[in-house]
Formats: structure tokens, C-alpha cells, sequence
């Protein structure tokens, strides 16, 4: 199943704040997941899902200020069983 979350064309300040909004929501939940949990190796985890996170979008943003005054955007949802 595949969910179309963004499709179109945004200033490039819109779409910071839209990605900084989407990825903050992400960290939040890593956040919440690290206070949740006793196991050293998914705390570890966690942590270096929030530092690539954030990682991420410093190149957004980055990238964000180079570009042109639109900038095209698609991004989908794309759910699938997991297998095992």
C-alpha cells in the first residue's frame, strides 16, 4: 500500500518547515521510546536514529537555501508486510 504524503511544488521555506515538522514528530517518538525502555542496546539505538535524524535535516536545510525559489517535492508512505 503506498500513501502519497507530500506532492508538489513549495517555497523552500514552507517545505523546511514541513520537514522539520515530519522529522521533529519522528524524533519525539524516538525520545519517548528511549524513556520507555530498560534495554541498553535499543537505547543505542534509538539515540543514533535521532543523531542521523538530525543529521538529515541539516542537510535539508542545506540544500533548502541553495535551491531556487520552487522546489518539487513527492514523498510516499510505502507499507508492506515484514517478513519473519
Amino acid at each position: 500500500m503506498n500513501v502519497s504524503l507530500l506532492k508538489g511544488s513549495f517555497s523552500p521555506k514552507d517545505l523546511e518547515k514541513i520537514i522539520t515538522d515530519l522529522i521533529q514528530v519522528k524524533i519525539e517518538f524516538h525520545e519517548n521510546q528511549i524513556g520507555k525502555s530498560d534495554e541498553e542496546e535499543t537505547m543505542k539505538m534509538r539515540e543514533n536514529r535521532i543523531i542521523k535524524l538530525q543529521n538529515d535535516l541539516t542537510q535539508v536545510r542545506t540544500y533548502l537555501k541553495e535551491a531556487g525559489p520552487v522546489v518539487n517535492v513527492e514523498a510516499q508512505i510505502i507499507l508492506s508486510p515484514a517478513n519473519g
